[in-house]
């Protein structure tokens, strides 16, 4: 392949997955934890615009959309957290799902 058809492609051939929402089923029922967004401390909502995200980018299981503000999707979020260690505002925390259970009754 020359170099010229190689820039041309759309994508090019890389190591690199991506996460697809629902590739394992449903597995919020493993969730231990879940992280909880405070929208007043949120970038993206603050601002309206989708600024920031980088919970969208790093969550492994693709469910925190791509919206402002973001949203998660706790049917398919396992409870890594990764979400709430790259959040630079704090706008996300780990709860116990115990207690966040409690607080949604």
């Amino acid at each position: 392949m020359s170099e010229f058809e190689f820039k041309k492609r759309k994508r090019p051939v890389s190591s690199v997955s991506y996460p697809v929402k629902g590739e394992a089923g449903k597995t919020g029922s493993w969730r231990t934890h879940r992280p909880v967004m405070d929208v007043s401390k949120c970038t993206a909502a603050k601002k309206g615009e989708l600024l920031c995200l980088q919970c969208w980018m790093y969550c492994p299981e693709a469910c925190i959309s791509k919206t402002a503000p973001p949203k998660i999707d706790y049917d398919y979020c396992k409870g890594c957290l990764v979400c709430v260690s790259v959040c630079p505002t704090g706008a996300l925390e780990g709860v116990e799902e115990s207690e966040a259970k409690e607080a949604m009754d």
